[in-house]
């Protein structure tokens, strides 16, 4: 029934807040703080989060910003309600999203229209300009969301983090803030369609700062995020941490002006 309900609001409510979005980006209207980049996203998202029956709690709701700060939210992911909550909590942000979702019709070009930046999770070179147009955007205020572990996973415990992601915030010298998000997999696990109404715990942990780092600290700074997030999920709902696996270090390639371009796997 509430994913019949889900089902319902989603087909409604998308055709029309993508075609306001979209056509307000082809006009030229500009973001500002409340305006309709804003405010979209977040009320097509706790639409579908009422629709589900899900109630959100916040913790650590004071490291969430006002939506002006340029930071990257880095959130583990086993569930679609990870980005529902994640959308209709944070006060403004992008997504680091799959390429493949962004061809979706009409989610697709509202989903362009409010700043998601598609990443081609196969293509090095498409990604790393996506993460190079991400970093511009975060440098410029925008807030970014990213799930380092690349795609949903079947289970709690942390899986090896992405490099790309790191790279980012280290390029453009913002800080990373931690997020745990615990209670979507009851509601909507992966490969499922059911949904059932349920509480969701929102964590946003202290953030980590990248002033000063370079490349060569993107594996440190991931593990100190893996780490920290890690803690809580095992502190808070006793989810034990997944047997360490050394992610493969891939041979750097070299770019035409012969400089060292840097792994930006997602």
């Amino acid at each position: 029934m509430r994913a019949l309900l889900v089902a319902i609001v989603a087909v409604v409510l998308t055709p029309p807040f993508a075609a306001v979005v979209s056509i307000a980006a082809a006009l030229g209207v500009p973001e500002r703080p409340g305006g309709i980049y804003w405010w979209i996203p977040r009320a097509w998202t706790r639409a579908l989060l009422w629709a589900g029956g899900v109630t959100v709690r916040v913790h650590g709701a004071e490291r969430m910003g006002t939506g002006r700060e340029p930071r990257i939210f880095a959130s583990n992911h086993v569930s679609w309600y990870d980005v529902f909550v994640l959308a209709a909590t944070l006060p403004r942000y992008a997504f680091v999203a799959k390429a493949e979702l962004l061809r979706i019709p009409v989610f697709g070009a509202g989903a362009r229209a409010v700043g998601t930046v598609p990443i081609e999770r196969d293509n090095r070179k498409s990604a790393f300009a996506s993460y190079e147009a991400a970093a511009k955007e975060v440098r410029a205020g925008r807030p970014i969301i990213v799930f380092p572990e690349g795609t949903r996973g079947r289970a709690y415990p942390l899986r090896p983090f992405k490099k790309g992601p790191f790279v980012l915030a280290i390029a453009a010298q913002v800080p990373v803030i931690p997020v745990v998000v615990y209670g979507t997999m009851a509601i909507m696990p992966k490969g499922a369609w059911r949904i059932r109404p349920g509480i969701v715990d929102l964590h946003l942990l202290d953030p980590v700062p990248t002033a000063g780092l370079t490349y060569d600290d993107r594996d440190a700074l991931s593990a100190t995020v893996h780490a920290r997030m890690a803690e809580v999920l095992q502190r808070e709902y006793g989810v034990e941490p997944a047997a360490p696996r050394a992610a493969p270090e891939s041979t750097p390639q070299v770019t035409p002006s012969g400089s060292t371009a840097p792994d930006l796997r997602v």
